[in-house]
Parts: structure tokens; C-alpha cells; sequence
């Protein structure tokens, strides 16, 4: 991964960190990563497969580099968006994951309308995430996703991966529907080995909120069952952690 001029911490053999600073600066990094993902993707084989990640962290990703100056290094028509979740909503209503991403931007840049695919999970979830995993696989051919950006809930979610459901002990699958019975509703979420087969996989964690969760996912026995993000990365592919100074105060005691 060329990230130039970053100063990546490892953790351990699944996980770096990059604390940038502030929010401001770390949002700037997080754009500055996503920028090296896609370039690194068009100069291996001259396209950017993406899974977008809901959340307002990814909201300010989108906004800046759907706009100049940065969206003016992105050859558009080489883009592939996907999703990496999304809520048992239409595509119009405010809760969406897909609506979220082309109100902050997406709508307004040239991806042609084949290349973005967003996930029906209004409809059958269950067959629809068949139907995801169909097209990533035939999309893709035998490559991985180029960039998954993740968040963490305060619960030790990503995705749609809570704790303590079935979507945990999926096999073989890249897509799938996942009951959340914290929330009584459906989702559909990638799994972790669509997550953990990704060239480049970024979490990002802003804010106050997260500390103790954070302190809680790096320093507590593996309890993949209790916080779900533990299970991102691997030896080949490593999860590579973009936190603020802030969410990282009490885990760099």
C-alpha cells in the first residue's frame, strides 16, 4: 500500500494504526488514503473496485473528493462502487446507506450508471444478497476489492457484523442478509471474507464516543462474538486503523 508520507504504527500482525491528529486533519487523511487506494488500483490493473461504508466520517470523505480539487484526480469511468451494508430501506428513504453516498456526491460525478451497484435490501434481503454476491463475483472476475472503508459502532459492530448474530458464522459467502435482533429489523452486509480479502481495508474512528469501545477491541482478549471488528484483517491483508487523536486518547495510555 503506497501511502506516502504517512506514519503507520503496527500493532499487531492484522492491524496498523494511523493517528493523524485532530478530526480536521484526520478526515484530510482519510481522503488522502482513499486517493493512494484508487491510484494504486488503476496503476495494478486500470480500474477502482470500492465498498462505501455509511456513517458521517464517510459522508465527509465523499463530499471532498467528489469535489475539486480532488475529484478532478479520479478518471470517474474507472470507478466501481459497491457497498459494504445497507438498512431494509429504499434507495429514496433518509436511512440509506446508497442515498447517503450520491446525495454527498456521488450523484454528481461520472460513474456510469452499470458500474455502481447498490444493495436492494428493501426487497427479498435474502435472495438480493444472493444476487450481490453474483455481481461482485462476476464483476470481479478472480480480484479482491480494491478499498472497504468501515466504521465501528459503539457495540464493536462494522457492517452490518453485530455482535452476537448469525451473519458471524457465515462460510463461503460475500454477501448475506443478517438479522439484528438489537434492532428487529434486517440488513445486508459483506461479510468478513469480502472484508478480509480486500487489497486495502480503513477503518475509520472520530470522536469521543468510540475511546472506550477502542480500548476494548485492541487491548481485551479476542471476543469475536462480543465485538465483531476484532475479526478484520489478516497476515495478507491487514486492517489498517484511521483514528483521531481523540478516539485514541485512552488506548495510547
Amino acid at each position: 500500500m503506497n501511502i506516502e508520507n504517512f506514519k503507520i504504527n503496527p500493532w499487531d500482525e492484522r492491524r496498523n494504526l494511523l493517528i493523524p491528529g485532530d478530526k480536521e486533519s484526520t478526515l484530510d487523511v482519510c481522503v488522502r488514503h482513499f486517493l493512494s487506494c484508487y491510484r494504486q488500483a488503476i496503476d495494478t490493473h486500470g480500474k477502482f473496485f470500492v465498498a462505501l461504508s455509511g456513517g458521517s466520517t464517510p459522508k465527509r470523505i465523499f463530499e471532498q473528493i467528489t469535489t475539486p480539487p480532488y475529484s478532478e484526480q479520479i478518471e470517474w469511468d474507472k470507478v466501481w462502487l459497491f457497498w459494504g451494508d445497507e438498512r431494509n430501506v429504499p434507495p429514496t428513504d433518509n436511512d440509506s446507506n446508497y442515498k447517503m453516498a450520491m446525495d454527498a456526491g456521488f450523484s454528481k460525478v461520472p460513474i456510469p450508471k452499470e458500474q455502481i451497484f447498490r444493495m436492494r435490501a428493501e426487497e427479498d434481503i435474502e435472495t438480493a444478497a444472493l444476487k450481490y454476491e453474483e455481481a461482485i463475483r462476476n464483476i470481479l472476475q478472480e480480484k479482491n476489492l480494491d478499498l472497504v472503508m468501515l466504521g465501528m459502532g459503539e457495540d464493536g459492530h462494522t457492517a452490518s457484523l453485530f455482535p452476537q448474530t448469525e451473519g458471524l458464522k457465515a462460510k463461503d459467502r460475500l454477501a448475506i442478509a443478517n438479522y439484528i435482533p438489537q434492532k428487529n429489523t434486517w440488513r445486508m452486509s459483506l461479510t468478513f471474507e469480502a472484508i478480509n480479502n480486500a487489497e486495502n481495508i480503513a477503518i475509520y474512528v472520530i470522536g469521543d464516543s468510540k475511546k472506550d469501545t477502542l480500548v476494548e477491541v485492541f487491548k481485551s482478549e479476542e471476543q469475536f462474538e462480543r465485538y465483531p471488528i476484532q475479526r478484520i484483517g489478516t497476515k495478507d491483508h491487514k486492517a489498517l486503523w484511521i483514528i483521531d487523536e481523540t478516539a485514541a486518547s485512552e488506548l495510547l495510555k
